[in-house]
């Protein structure tokens, strides 16, 4: 309850939002923002709820019940939908009025042939209606529609409607969150800055490292050639600080900026220093490592429609993010209700906003889009509320799949004329009495049929052209 005072351990979560009183907090924020690497707070800074702790204990002083912390509110604002309402699919303009001219049409027959000749009145009215039935209309667009579903999910792409499909077709904007989307979770990229390491030096870092459960601790251990043997001696750690030991008769440290003295400048972003018997040798640089398909996927994307990043993390990675990608805006320090007032201002701006994201933090912005894209690393993982789940593994194909569901409008429209050709055609012979209901009756399942094998034909055509 607010008021109270909590003491957290290291590995513990953080079960209401609070400010931080005592001790240097060192956070996992993964589960609710995707982000790997641990943020540090000092005394005095908001902590939010889902978060644990990596470090030395703490003191939190509770600001917020729980049913009003930070993470509840991102639940809510998943729930909160105010995207501008979807309009009626272009099927329905070309539909709704169908019932009503094959009425007027039969009544004009009918009234026609009643004066004229009524032997035919039956005859024409009888084939009128078979002729001119609905089915090929309907089943034209719900084949299509079919047939590129299951193409979308047979490769990796799940839209939770048909609907969904004309949706991703009249988008001309498109979102990404960086981390856990455009970055790999649970991968990093390690680089140094410093004196050139020789082959024992990175040998006994990384028994250093391997003595520590700190997440830095252990990226730098895969990182670092695995020690020969090397025995650790008088091995300490200090919490949020950095760790300590003696190997080979060398004092060795890995630690913050403070941890080992270093007389440069604050660097900015996920810094790890080296130091050898009190000489700081040099630091590591750690940040995130993005997708092999990224780059090339922006770049194609890039052709074609506008394209914006937002990031929760720091601006640190900025410079080279717009060299790697050259977005027109790229926004770091976004919190979830940020990222979904960018999404509603693109909206107001008469954009058709396509977001892909992954964590806790994107689902509001998600729900907020005209198409929410929910990245997966595997199916049995959280996913938030979205109009497509899209398999991780397959976010190089994202273009593919948007042409295909822009050309399954094409494909629509195609079957939709060859429809109404028939139905014009049958029509004529059936006004004039000229087509019995017998004959009426097998053409329709026949072009019910033709239907059938234009919209599978094309489709299957076109996906194995956008190789999918």
């Amino acid at each position: 309850l607010p008021g109270q005072t909590l003491l957290l351990h290291n590995e513990e979560l953080i079960p209401a939002d609070g400010i931080l009183t005592r001790g240097r907090a060192c956070i996992d924020y993964s589960f609710v923002t995707g982000e790997a690497a641990p943020v540090v707070k000092q005394v005095g800074e908001l902590v939010y709820a889902g978060g644990r702790q990596m470090g030395e204990n703490i003191e939190v002083l509770v600001v917020k019940e729980v049913s009003q912390s930070y993470l509840t509110q991102l639940w809510e604002n998943s729930e909160e939908k105010t995207r501008p309402t979807t309009a009626f699919s272009f099927v329905h303009v070309l539909s709704r009025y169908f019932t009503w001219v094959v009425l007027l049409i039969a009544a004009i027959t009918a009234v026609y042939w009643w004066q004229h000749d009524p032997s035919r009145l039956w005859v024409a009215v009888t084939a009128i209606f078979i002729i001119a039935c609905p089915c090929a209309l309907l089943l034209s667009n719900t084949f299509t529609n079919g047939s590129v579903l299951r193409i979308l999910s047979r490769n990796g792409f799940y839209l939770r409607n048909a609907a969904t499909i004309e949706g991703i077709a009249r988008i001309n904007r498109l979102v990404f969150d960086k981390t856990g989307t455009l970055t790999s979770p649970g991968q990093t990229k390690t680089s140094y800055r410093g004196k050139l390491l020789t082959a024992l030096q990175q040998q006994q870092l990384a028994a250093l490292a391997a003595c520590s459960s700190h997440p830095l601790s252990k990226t730098l251990a895969k990182k670092l050639p695995p020690p020969a043997g090397l025995e650790v001696h008088h091995f300490t750690e200090t919490p949020g600080q950095g760790i300590a030991a003696v190997i080979n008769g060398i004092t060795i440290k890995l630690g913050s900026h403070r941890f080992v003295n270093a007389q440069d400048a604050m660097p900015t972003g996920t810094t790890v220093y080296a130091c050898f018997n009190d000489e700081v040798t040099g630091r590591f640089s750690i940040g995130n490592a993005y997708r092999p398909q990224v780059i090339p996927l922006i770049k194609k994307l890039q052709k074609k429609y506008r394209l914006s990043i937002l990031s929760g993390d720091n601006a640190s990675e900025e410079a080279r993010l717009r060299q790697l990608l050259g977005a027109e805006d790229i926004l770091f320090e976004q919190k979830p209700e940020q990222k979904l007032a960018y999404i509603q201002q693109l909206q107001r701006k008469g954009n058709r906003v396509m977001m892909i994201g992954d964590g806790l933090n994107d689902a509001g912005a998600l729900q907020q889009s005209d198409i929410g894209v929910a990245l997966s690393e595997d199916s049995n993982n959280f996913t938030p509320a979205s109009d497509a789940i899209l398999s991780a593994r397959q976010i190089a194909l994202l273009p593919a799949f948007i042409t295909l569901c822009k050309a399954n409008r094409v494909i629509v429209m195609a079957s939709f004329i060859l429809s109404i050709v028939y139905n014009i055609a049958g029509l004529y012979f059936a006004v004039q009495g000229n087509l019995s209901p017998m004959i009426a009756a097998i053409l329709m399942p026949a072009s019910s049929l033709c239907i059938f094998l234009v919209t599978f034909g094309a489709s299957n055509w076109l996906a194995r052209r956008l190789h999918l």
